[in-house]
Order: structure tokens, then sequence, then C-alpha cells
């Protein structure tokens, strides 16, 4: 199959698409007759196709998909003037601590917030997709480690953990995922993180929070269950 057909194949598989198509998916649609590289080397020829559109080609956590334009959103908001979920300070702050400090238990997110964890919220965010329990910590009780999604990731528009931006506060954290998670809506992901959108956003009790000791913080991309953590 030359490159002209390949490209209108992965193009109407990837407009079609529900859900983010990784590379192994889309090696099944040529019965894995071309490889990897070629299929990325199409991508990349895609992505300059749609260079000057108002939708793009990007890859996330999941795989690969079709994305309006973040310049775009305020023109699509009017077909669904709908307003997204809020989400409390207290989720947002459980998530920041989660997304940043990953792998954690509920013990740990209460030694950093100061207060008590509801256990209401942790199955929001379960129920969400945003985290899951993967491991146990080997200690007295074993409770459950938790750590952020690949949906997560997903609805930020983020391909890893190591596109979430140094923060110099938890402020900052959970006032980036305020911002990004109430810009989401069904009618177009969420704009990926980027200084622009961390500009001017508003501050959020968790000023009070020492996650670092005053240094910046970063999120943990190897964040996963160790040899002892394990169920």
């Amino acid at each position: 199959m030359n490159t002209v057909d390949a490209k209108r194949v992965l193009e109407t598989a990837l407009i079609c698409a529900q859900q983010p198509l990784p590379v192994r998916d889309m090696r099944a649609l040529f019965e894995d007759e071309v490889t990897a590289a070629d299929i990325n080397g199409v991508l990349s020829a895609l992505q300059a196709d749609w260079l000057d559109r108002g939708v793009e080609l990007v890859q996330v956590a999941s795989g690969w998909r079709f994305q309006s334009r973040p310049e775009m959103r305020v023109y699509l908001d009017r077909l669904h003037p709908e307003k997204p979920p809020r989400y409390t300070r207290a989720t947002l702050e459980t998530l920041a601590i989660i997304a940043y400090k990953q792998p954690v238990t509920r013990g740990d997110i209460e030694t950093i917030r100061g207060v008590t964890v509801n256990a209401l919220t942790l199955k929001q965010l379960e129920d969400r997709g945003w985290i899951e329990a993967i491991g146990h910590r080997d200690t007295i009780g074993r409770p459950a480690l938790f750590a952020t999604t690949r949906h997560f990731l997903d609805d930020l528009g983020l391909d890893s953990l190591d596109q979430l931006p140094l923060l110099a506060s938890p402020t900052a954290a959970t006032g980036a995922l305020d911002a990004l998670l109430n810009q989401d809506s069904a009618a177009h992901a969420a704009e990926p993180l980027t200084s622009s959108v961390l500009h001017g956003l508003p501050d959020s009790a968790t000023a009070e929070l020492d996650w670092s000791g005053g240094t910046p913080i970063s999120a943990n991309p190897t964040a996963t269950a160790s040899a002892q953590d394990t169920p």
C-alpha cells in the first residue's frame, strides 16, 4: 500500500474513532503489513496536512486522536453552552496530590492536606476514571496506593506525566487542574497544559500545603507499584 492510500485509511479511522487509537491498532488496519515506524511516518505527514485547519492530530496517553485547536473553543462553546461540572477544592487538592506525588495512600494525602479525606472524594475520582489503586503499601493495614490513569492524561490532552509542568507550589497545581478540567467538554478535548494556560490561574487554599519544602514540584513519571507495594 502506498503512502497516499495509507494516509487515507489512517485519517478515516482516526476521524471515526470514539477513543484515541494506539499505533498497534492502526497496524491492525493493514493486517500488520506495515511497521510502527511506517505508521509514525504517516502520522507525521497527516499532522502536516492538518496544520492550517481548526482541527489538529495529537498524541495523548492512550494513542492518537483528532481534536479541535484551542482557539476554536470559543466558537464550539456556543454549540454547548452548558457548563461542565465543577469540582470542589477538596477534590482538586486530592487529585493534584495524587498527580504530583503518586503513588500515594489515603493517609499520605491526609498528611499533606492536614484534614481527613472523604472516601466519596476518592470514589468520585475513581468513577471519573482519573485515578486507580495500583497496589498496596507493605505496612500495617496494607493501604491502597493511588495513581492517575491514562484516561486522566487523555482528558488533559497530555501524552505522559512528564508533560505536567514544574510548579512552584500546590496552589499552582490545583489551579492548573481546575482550569483544564473545567475547559473540557464533550465537544472537544482539553487544551494541552502549557505556560499560557497556567498564566493568571486563580489561587486556591492549597497555598498552605507543604509538599516539597519550597522546591518546585514535578510529577513522578515512573510512578508504579514497587516490588513490595504489589497487591
